[in-house]
């Protein structure tokens, strides 16, 4: 394992995420305990030192079980990571006390004001939870803090004026840099001297399989390495990162993502030359290119507002299945409503077959939701 050095402690540069943990079954969301164990004991033999949990996940169980799963190591062999999120539950105090109780320790190393957006930002500064995790961070119950963002850069660079902090987790993929404002937010922390955690390393996991002819690009490019490895091997070559986040479900994943942080892999500017243009690639076979010029909706006699359903498409084929729920949002007609006319056809300068992306969408919304 690699490890890089955060104020005066050494932190593994690969770090577990507990948000995607095994389960029993679907319902209800319960983890299983054994398979989980032994996703963290690996973790744990394998120098893994950091490990990333949050009030919210697993519907509030990731903290216990991680504090039952750590139990059995020494305290000061590994940093907890946890997280406030506002939305969840807004007595601070109340959330911390009980999360020191779940994780059975006296002290958080990394505490986070939870996914930092624009609509949160005035509650959050508001709230008092900043002063109050900064006194805590005095007792020597935290002993760094942060945030986590999902916001605008704006907000962002708001919130950074707010407290001292000691590093801030964004989310950062090679997709993000190129087609997101990734880029924008990494130079920004960068530039303050900040230290970067990274969620989201692989997309949820969409950049662990892309294309057939993009992952075989990436094979053919280097045979013993997996499409996942691309992702972190990437993020290893900035140097502002000092920890890639992996929430890791299986033994098969953190196997080998463990062998991708055995030793630096950080790739050559060649390489990453070569790693953009095969996720140029992949959006241009992925994305339906729509210019929301509207001249099909005007002659659909359903009245579907086709560019708002192809945008849910192109979230759904970039971003996972579960977006296609986003069709439950649309005041218009939904895409089941086509009723293959193809007059969509006659009227589309870009040549997208409207229909048969709304039949796909259709199939994936009934897997999802049946």
């Amino acid at each position: 394992m690699i490890y890089k050095i955060f104020k005066d402690i050494k932190l593994s540069r690969l770090g577990m995420g507990n948000m995607r943990l095994p389960v029993k079954n679907i319902e209800g969301n319960p983890i299983d305990y054994k398979k989980a164990e032994e996703i963290i004991d690996y973790a744990m033999n394998s120098g893994i030192n950091y490990y990333d949990t949050a009030y919210v996940y697993h519907n509030g169980t990731s903290e216990s079980f991680l504090g039952y799963a750590l139990s059995k190591y020494p305290r000061d062999s590994y940093y907890i990571a946890d997280k406030f999120y506002i939305l969840a539950d807004s007595d601070y105090k109340k959330v911390f006390e009980n999360q020191l109780e779940k994780l059975k320790t006296d002290h958080i190393d990394f505490y986070l004001i939870h996914c930092l957006t624009d609509s949160t930002i005035n509650d959050l500064i508001n709230s008092g939870c900043i002063k109050y995790f900064a006194e805590q961070k005095k007792l020597g119950k935290i002993k760094y803090f942060g945030f986590s963002t999902h916001a605008s850069l704006e907000v962002t660079k708001k919130f950074l004026e707010q407290y001292d902090w000691d590093f801030v987790q964004i989310q950062l993929n090679y997709y993000d840099w190129i087609f997101g404002h990734a880029k924008e937010e990494y130079e920004l922390l960068y530039s303050k001297n900040i230290p970067i955690m990274v969620m989201e390393s692989v997309r949820g996991g969409r950049l662990s399989s892309l294309t057939n002819e993009c992952n075989n690009r990436l094979l053919d490019k280097k045979p013993n390495k997996s499409i996942s490895s691309w992702a972190f091997m990437w993020l290893q070559s900035l140097p502002g990162v000092q920890i890639a986040l992996s929430g890791m479900t299986t033994i098969e994943q953190i196997i080998d993502n463990v062998s991708t942080f055995e030793q630096d892999n950080s790739l050559t500017k060649e390489e990453e030359k070569f790693l953009f243009d095969v996720i140029k690639e992949f959006k241009k076979q992925v994305v339906v290119a729509c210019t929301e010029c509207k001249y099909c909706v005007e002659g659909c006699p359903k009245k579907i507002n086709i560019p708002e359903v192809l945008k849910i498409y192109n979230s759904v084929k970039v971003d996972g299945k579960g977006n296609a729920k986003k069709l439950n949002e649309l005041k218009s007609a939904k895409p089941w409503d086509c009723i293959t006319c193809n007059r969509c056809l006659n009227h589309c300068p870009q040549n997208i077959d409207t229909p048969k992306y709304m039949k796909e969408l259709s199939i994936i919304y009934n897997e999802i939701t049946k």
